[in-house]
């Protein structure tokens, strides 16, 4: 593989030490997934900017990577933890919060990233969309993919970050057509009316995957009986939700191109039952505290619909107590909701309108709110994960304005927040006996290396993001195979990394207190961990002839040894069943 001759140069430190650092990573991505050349991308969109999400392993990255270079394409950033015009109103119970948040997002702006400050950079963000772009919050990566002709991989924040200081990409995964197909067919066989009803499908279509289904660049649904217009925020609704379990894209029949699907063998239906028994299980049991709303931010369509909802409350003389419904957007999207008065009348019933920051990223005072209302399953998602471990009940943005108008419209004690075991966490490892040797790759920035220690495996992909502890490195997820464990010292064998795009700084921030890993072996490229090894030289090995999930026992005694390009995986003593 020939490198471009400025990428070459980059590399060589010919234009500082933070594109090198950046063209380290680009190279070492393009080497392990197997690209044969690389890309000029026209746009990044970077994650990883709240206090809460990138942490400690975020601020002390971004330190180290100042200094000598800036971005060498447009690029567009995430939502922060909060809105600093409304920080009375959000009352952050967090030290320093709004100081550590200034911190990062002034980092980034000394790398030329655009503070745009929105999860949302295809809603108004992007002249064009169309080509070759680099980015890395997931919501956005399915939108795009999938109702535009933007074209992105999956990208962590770190590879985003990467291209963006050096305006180069591998082409490889979703760039190539090849790869772009589907691998679930969903037949839909109700109707689909709010806001929540789509959402709610796209979590589901997540929620029914297997490990043992061949997904190399996650779940990538063809869906069967949509109507034939969906609206703006109906296709964001349903791309975010599905992006909860990794999905870059989606095909809808009738309103995307119609793809081959005559060897996709997995086939879902989501019946009327489906939904309505998602909405039971999400329904308010207890008093709610607090209801958001725009996760992803709120779409010009959404605020409307919400502005709406709270008018019929209005008219009959009410008032919104105690600023119980917070609706956030993008600066872009507010300066158009306020010049057509959406956001005046949503002000004056009582509502809170937050700019630049997202549902899930927000701290919350827990003295005042321990049960939150949404019209997002992507926001349930996150918020009852170990980032908030919020309890969080979910319905169509009527029935949440209901709630932020009436405190005792859900009447009873706080809800106790239920640990939730997912389908897609059924494993399907059995005991090993025997030798065993495996022979796969390492990464081009890493010279030889090799470690011995205890493998802590499994056969499902690890969520970073809100389920791996960020001070413990202890995995929090309850189902999953190693729930309760921790990755400390261990030689860590999984197939990837899955949800959030923010998941290396995590990462990072426990390799930096000593907390992380010995090595780390991957059955599949994983954009999601490699960074983090690449940069921190972690030792990393993937693309192996013999599946190491499956292969090594949780508890073996291995040895992971780099030879030149080639690493070998050998067990030293096999763990008694």
């Amino acid at each position: 593989m020939e490198l471009p001759t400025r990428l070459n140069a980059m590399l060589a430190g010919q234009e500082g030490s933070t594109r090198q650092k950046a063209a380290r990573l680009v190279v070492d991505l393009a080497r392990t997934s197997g690209a044969k050349e690389f890309v000029e991308v026209s746009h990044s969109h970077v994650s990883g900017v709240s206090v809460i999400t990138g942490g400690h392993g975020l601020r002390r990255f971004l330190a180290d990577l100042a200094g000598d270079g800036k971005v060498a394409i447009p690029t567009t950033l995430n939502s922060a933890g909060c809105d600093k015009r409304r920080m009375e109103e959000m009352d952050i119970d967090y030290p320093d919060f709004l100081e550590q948040q200034f911190e990062i997002i002034q980092a980034y702006s000394s790398l030329g990233v655009e503070a745009s400050l929105s999860c949302t950079p295809y809603d108004r963000g992007v002249e064009d969309e169309s080509g070759i772009a680099s980015w890395s919050e997931s919501n956005a990566v399915a939108f795009s993919n999938s109702w535009t002709d933007l074209i992105t991989n999956r990208e962590s924040g770190l590879s985003a970050l990467a291209t963006a200081l050096t305006g180069y990409a591998p082409r490889w995964g979703l760039h190539l057509p090849e790869n772009r197909v589907p691998n679930i067919v969903v037949d839909v066989d109700c109707e689909l009316i709010t806001l929540s009803d789509w959402s709610v499908l796209g979590d589901w279509i997540g929620k029914q995957v297997r490990p043992d289904w061949d997904l190399p660049y996650g779940p990538m649904p063809f869906i069967r009986g949509l109507p034939k217009y969906v609206s703006f925020a109906s296709k964001k609704a349903l791309t975010a939700a599905a992006a909860n379990y990794g999905c870059p894209m989606l095909w809808a029949q009738g309103l995307t191109e119609t793809p081959d699907i005559s060897n996709v063998e997995n086939v879902l239906q989501f019946s009327s039952e489906d939904l309505a028994s998602r909405y039971e299980e999400l329904a308010p049991r207890g008093q709610v505290d607090l209801v958001v709303i725009g996760c992803p931010q709120a779409s010009l369509e959404e605020i409307r619909i919400t502005a709406s909802a709270v008018r019929a409350h209005c008219e009959m003389g009410l008032k919104i107590p105690n600023q119980r419904l917070w609706v956030f957007t993008s600066g872009i999207n507010h300066e158009l909701a306020e010049a057509d008065g959406s956001i005046g009348l949503l002000e004056e019933a009582g509502a809170v309108i937050l700019q630049d920051t997202c549902p899930e990223v927000t701290p919350y005072n827990r003295a005042h709110y321990n049960h939150l209302m949404t019209n997002s399953l992507k926001a349930e998602h996150y918020l009852t994960s170990g980032l908030n471990r919020m309890p969080t009940s979910v319905g169509p943005i009527f029935e949440c304005v209901a709630h932020a108008f009436n405190p005792n419209l859900s009447e009873g004690p706080t809800p106790i927040l239920e640990s939730k075991k997912q389908p897609q966490h059924a494993s399907g490892k059995t005991h090993q006996t025997g030798e065993a040797t495996m022979v796969g790759s390492g990464l081009n920035s890493q010279g030889d290396w090799s470690v011995e220690g205890v493998a802590m495996v499994s056969d499902v992909a690890i969520t970073y993001l809100g389920y791996v502890n960020r001070d413990s490195g202890e995995i929090e997820e309850f189902g999953h195979p190693l729930d309760g464990r921790c990755i400390e010292d261990k030689i860590l064998i999984y197939p990837k990394g899955s949800g959030s795009t923010v998941a290396p700084y995590v990462l990072m921030g426990l390799i930096y207190t000593g907390k992380g890993p010995r090595a780390i072996v991957n059955r599949d490229v994983c954009s999601l961990t490699l960074p983090a090894c690449s940069l921190l030289d972690v030792p990393y090995s993937h693309g192996f002839d013999i599946d190491p999930c499956m292969a090594v026992n949780d508890g073996d005694k291995i040895r992971v040894e780099r030879i030149d390009d080639v690493v070998t995986v050998t067990i030293l003593d096999r763990v008694v069943e």
